[in-house]
């Protein structure tokens, strides 16, 4: 049982960066995987990175691998997403979610059990 809350999304230029933050509550939050995810208009939701419970270990789509980085901190129930060079491909909401379970994640969105609200990621070009 996890409420995420996330923030961070806005206007960025292409070659930019931004970052998302998302905030869990509970005591339980170093029990899941937390992954982001993206959906693009038209597009289904789609993956984009995943932590594991420890923070151990990341896995990232190939179209984010190099610019974005996933990170947590258990201490804080946190967990950011660092976008750099970002491009327009990238404009979507962007997702918070976590999974129970153990690592490695499933990367399809239906695996993972919460979600947070979204926050638009719009990158001009």
């Amino acid at each position: 049982q996890v409420q995420l809350v996330e923030s961070g999304g806005g206007l960025v230029q292409a070659g930019g960066s931004l970052r998302l933050a998302c905030a869990a509550s509970g005591r339980t939050f170093s029990s899941y995987v937390m992954g982001w995810f993206r959906q693009a208009p038209g597009k289904e939701r789609e993956f984009v990175a995943a932590i594991s419970r420890s923070g151990g270990s990341t896995a990232y789509a190939d179209s984010v691998k190099g610019r974005f980085t996933i990170s947590r901190d258990n201490r804080k129930n946190m967990v950011d997403l660092q976008m750099n060079n970002m491009a327009p491909e990238d404009t979507a909401v962007y997702y918070c979610a976590a999974k129970g379970g153990r690592w490695p994640p499933v990367r399809s969105h239906y695996a993972y059990d919460y979600w947070g609200q979204g926050t638009q990621v719009t990158v001009s070009s």
